[in-house]
């Protein structure tokens, strides 16, 4: 197992997870700022005004409010997110420590907030321009490339608001906007772009995890969003390769394989068409540049009629990606049976695998579900790789010695950087990898610091108490040697 020579290790995290300073230096709210703490059992919510009163909806990526309602912050509820582990302070050590670790590559996503408060300002918000100047110039220092996600689950709350998350045609030139800030900016600092964070997330939400929505008119909404997004995505590759030809942007896909739980032809079959509505229709439309043909399949199936016009195709077709992301964690069955044996947790439900291994919070152990994922989307795209989210959540603890063993987490990650190096060697253009977390942070499915991703302990718990104190985990110097010894060194 040979990794190539230049591969970008790294870590990943997002800015609504680590950075807290949620209104300082002219930063507005985004949706992430109204959400509240969950649990493995209990969802995390969305606070709002209705009539005046504050009321709560349960929050998922992407979800909006009720019609008619105002997102707003209620002093008697908890916002992890507001503080987070406060990088915005912190980014110096952070970074450093990282730099103890080899990294060649951090991945970050900027708030949009931070950069516009609200969304529509006629000009950027310089401080926010200025923070992460400061944070790539510090990677830079070390010799950390970074890898920055433009759109992470952080869109402006005024926005989502007006505009019924993504449900009007004037989101596409707002993020298109604020894209081309930020290549102008950061020209010379940052190389590589993600446009948006796990898109197909969308899609996933409405029945990969047990909802099973039936609504048609949530699937019109759904698939709108989406096409709106494709565009603004397009436009924004389009802008980019103009401003600056070196430089490299990516899509960014939630990965989650699928496998039939039987060999009956209804769930081989089942099992494909769950990969082409949650999996292949956005990253077709992204690296090929235009709608497959079973997406016509897919809109029938809920009576959707999409606002697209020719300028739009146009501009698919034009603003097609270089590089080709997305997050591993976890495998899934797929059966057209009832079964008995069934699996709940964090964004997991259906069918329990005989095959694997599940953890506290219902994801499956599979990393050779990495591999196969790997040579199918090498296959499909013909792109350059990179696994831009990888890692276990687990719940660590200080032990009588005073340090971390996380021997958990370090045989997770072997699993998986095994399975990334059989890939490589069957012929997959992979390029890079960054494990979540790479320091712990909330989790954005339920809000927890107590569900810890991340080689460096952050002293904070789920109910917001802590000094904020960074410790090395035993998984640190682990995956030192791993970066230093380009994958070859796992022990």
């Amino acid at each position: 197992m040979t990794f190539p020579k230049n591969f970008l290790w790294g870590g990943a995290t997002a800015a609504n997870q680590i950075e807290g300073a949620y209104d300082v230096d002219g930063k507005g709210l985004s949706v992430t700022d109204i959400t509240t703490a969950g649990s493995v059992k209990a969802p995390r919510m969305l606070t709002y005004k209705l009539n005046g009163e504050f009321r709560k909806t349960p929050g998922i990526p992407g979800a909006g409010l009720p019609e008619g309602a105002v997102g707003a912050i209620d002093p008697n509820e908890y916002y992890p997110n507001h503080v987070a582990i406060d990088f915005y302070h912190h980014y110096k050590e952070d970074i450093k420590l990282f730099a103890e670790m080899g990294f060649k590559l951090f991945r970050l996503s900027i708030a949009w907030t931070r950069i516009f408060p609200k969304g529509d300002e006629a000009e950027p918000n310089q401080a926010g321009l200025d923070f992460y100047r400061k944070v790539f110039e510090e990677c830079k220092k070390y010799g950390i490339e970074p890898l920055v996600t433009i759109s992470h689950y952080e869109d402006p709350l005024y926005l989502s608001e007006k505009y019924h998350d993504w449900n009007d045609r004037k989101m596409i030139e707002l993020y298109e906007k604020y894209a081309t800030v930020l290549f102008k900016e950061y020209q010379g600092l940052v190389k590589y772009w993600l446009t948006f964070n796990e898109i197909n997330s969308t899609l996933l939400m409405l029945n990969l995890f047990g909802n099973n929505v039936t609504d048609d008119a949530v699937y019109q909404h759904a698939y709108q969003k989406l096409h709106y997004q494709f565009v603004a995505s397009a436009r924004a590759v389009k802008a980019a390769h103009e401003i600056d030809p070196n430089y490299v942007v990516g899509n960014m896909i939630c990965g989650i394989v699928n496998y039939p739980l039987t060999p009956d032809p209804k769930d081989i079959l089942a099992n494909r068409h769950s990969w082409e509505q949650n999996l292949y229709y956005c990253g077709d439309v992204q690296c090929k540049g235009a709608y497959p043909s079973f997406a016509k399949r897919l809109w029938a199936e809920h009576n959707v009629k999409l606002d697209i016009t020719d300028q739009d195709l146009a501009d698919l077709a034009a603003g097609k990606v270089d590089l080709y992301t997305f997050s591993y964690y976890m495998s899934n069955v797929v059966t057209t049976h009832d079964v008995t044996d069934k699996v709940e947790g964090n964004f997991a439900a259906g069918a329990r695998n005989p095959y694997l291994n599940y953890s506290e919070w219902g994801w499956a152990t599979d990393p050779t579900g990495l591999q196969y994922y790997l040579e199918i989307m090498n296959d499909r795209y013909q792109l350059p790789m990179m696994v831009v989210e990888n890692g276990l959540g687990a719940v660590d603890k200080i032990a009588e010695d005073g340090k971390i063993h996380d021997d958990y987490r370090i045989d997770y990650l072997r699993q998986h950087i095994e399975a990334m190096g059989k890939a490589v060697d069957n012929g997959v253009d992979l390029i890079g990898y960054t494990t979540w977390g790479c320091i712990d942070l909330v989790s954005a499915g339920t809000g927890q610091m107590s569900k810890r991703y991340g080689f460096i302990y952050v002293d904070r718990d789920d109910e917001g108490n802590g000094s904020l104190k960074r410790m090395k985990k035993d998984s640190f110097d682990w995956y030192k040697q791993v970066i230093a010894s380009n994958g070859e060194n796992l022990a």
